[in-house]
């Protein structure tokens, strides 16, 4: 047997997104990767969400996101999502300054088809017009030569699933053979939606994000999740603070969840602020822990969430935060008939264009 120098295998156990000299290796080291499906990437454990790059979640601003991205990357992390209908088009304008000086082989970055404008009557478009010009726009504004994976952003709210199995993803498809994508996605509340489009598409489908279905308060994720690790698909969760809800700020004024569901999380909320605990750093460990997502998208636009979230991945709990999390699921999101939402924003989409 050959024997390589050892500094060939120290690089082998280094991920394919590493650049000598630019990140530092040791917390590169320290980072969990996974395979990502059958992609042939291999993600971060935590990745780094765009949602806030832009007012959608509150103030934000480019230093502090560009500050928070560098440090991401040169940590360890190595998948970006964004969309063009997070501010409506400005957090990819924000990301693309961001990722300035930033070598492109150091990440993975995942953008979005379908939803655009904060207009109900124009906020959804699958056709392939649209997604075309929708992947040119983005790669422009992303300052990049090709995107990684590119997703149909929230297909349950297509007029009907065959629009985005006849037209969305075979032009998605069309990209890839030119060259502006290499894997294809979908993304949706419903995760029943995502498994009817994943099992009916023609289209090879690469990625699944589910977002807030994995969650403290929801696990709806579960009853489809060995479905999805048959087709070797890889596995986005997103949101497990459900945007917002499950952190001790609160979420903000657009959130679709019922007043039910809103009444827990403030009772959980002011439980944690009474412990000194963070509410969404418990959310983010739970989520971590379960089986099933190659990467689990987390939102951040500053360092101190960086700092937070990487915390919780590298060390996880105190006691203190443990018994906290404990008292919540056992006292508190127990109490919970329903921890979803779902089809409360069709319904409201489907009264509005009525009108």
């Amino acid at each position: 047997m050959i024997k390589l120098p050892f500094h060939i295998n120290k690089m082998a156990d280094l991920p394919p997104t590493f650049v000598p000299g630019f990140h530092d290796e040791s917390e590169v080291r320290k980072m969990r990767y996974n395979k990502f499906g059958d992609t042939g990437l291999k993600v971060s454990h935590l990745s780094v969400g765009t949602g806030g790059f832009c007012l959608q979640y509150g103030d934000y601003t480019i230093e502090l996101c560009k500050a928070m991205l560098h440090q991401a990357i040169k940590s360890g992390i190595n998948y970006i999502d964004t969309a063009p209908w997070y501010g409506h088009g400005v957090a990819e304008e924000v990301l693309g300054k961001c990722l300035e000086g930033i070598p492109r082989q150091a990440y993975y970055i995942a953008t979005k088809v379908g939803r655009y404008e904060a207009d109900p009557k124009s906020m959804f478009d699958f056709s392939t017009e649209k997604t075309t010009w929708s992947i040119d726009t983005s790669l422009k504004k992303l300052g990049i030569d090709y995107i990684d994976i590119i997703q149909v952003h929230d297909i349950e709210f297509a007029p009907s699933l065959d629009i985005v199995l006849n037209e969305t993803l075979p032009t998605l498809e069309e990209a890839l053979i030119a060259g502006k994508a290499k894997y294809i996605g979908v993304t949706g509340y419903p995760v029943k939606c995502l498994y009817q489009c994943i099992k009916k598409s023609r289209v090879k489908i690469d990625t699944v994000l589910s977002y807030c279905r994995l969650s403290l308060l929801d696990n709806t994720f579960n009853q489809y999740r060995p479905y999805f690790q048959t087709r070797n698909l890889g596995i986005i969760n997103a949101a497990a603070n459900c945007m917002g809800l499950l952190t001790n700020g609160g979420p903000q004024p657009w959130h679709p969840a019922s007043k039910e569901i809103k009444d827990v999380c403030k009772e959980a909320r002011e439980y944690c602020k009474s412990k000194g605990v963070e509410l969404a750093k418990l959310a983010v460990y739970y989520s971590f822990q379960r089986p099933g997502p190659h990467t689990h998208l987390v939102g951040m636009n500053n360092c101190d969430l960086l700092k937070a979230n990487m915390d919780v991945l590298h060390n996880g709990l105190t006691d203190l935060e443990k018994d906290v999390l404990e008292h919540l699921q056992k006292k508190i999101f127990i109490n919970l008939e329903r921890g979803n939402w779902e089809g409360v924003e069709l319904e409201k989409r489907r009264k509005i264009l009525s009108q």
